[in-house]
């Protein structure tokens, strides 16, 4: 029977519980972020709950698990353009309404998924932008080392 864990890492146990409950956490944080209009949470805290996801998964598997699948240039680059996309959300608002940050899209009925104009859009990019920050955070003090001497 083959091995097709690293040999970096935690130990086999701890990979096989990662496996299953990996994708729960990075599920949980993107319902976060779609429902962050309707109650507590957006953007910031389904971002947070995003990059743990990753940490999850580098902690269980070692540093270079999640670099040998998304390398750190797709992830700044996702990060600096979720960036911008935040700012031309604003700059659009202030074209179109005259107020930046304004609302430029309709407004749905109260209480459903598709009320808040866009809001919903708006926490998507904070999302993208705080999840992989906080994550490239986490990665370079990981593997962070110390000159000798």
């Amino acid at each position: 029977m083959q091995n097709n864990f690293p040999n970096e890492g935690m130990s086999v146990i701890v990979k096989t519980i990662t496996r299953f409950t990996v994708w729960l956490i990075f599920l949980y944080g993107l319902y976060i972020v779609i429902h962050g209009h309707l109650s507590p949470g957006g953007g910031f805290a389904g971002g947070v709950i995003v990059a743990l996801s990753y940490v999850h998964l580098t902690l269980a598997y070692g540093k270079n698990f999640v670099l040998e699948r998304v390398d750190k240039f797709a992830m700044n680059s996702l990060e600096a353009i979720a960036a911008i996309l935040i700012v031309l959300t604003g700059i659009v608002g202030l074209y179109i309404t005259g107020y930046f940050f304004a609302n430029f899209m309709g407004v749905g009925k109260l209480y459903t998924l598709l009320s808040a104009g866009y809001i919903p859009m708006l926490n998507i990019f904070i999302c993208v932008k705080v999840g992989m920050g906080l994550y490239l955070v986490f990665y370079y003090l990981a593997s962070f080392k110390p000159k000798e001497g």
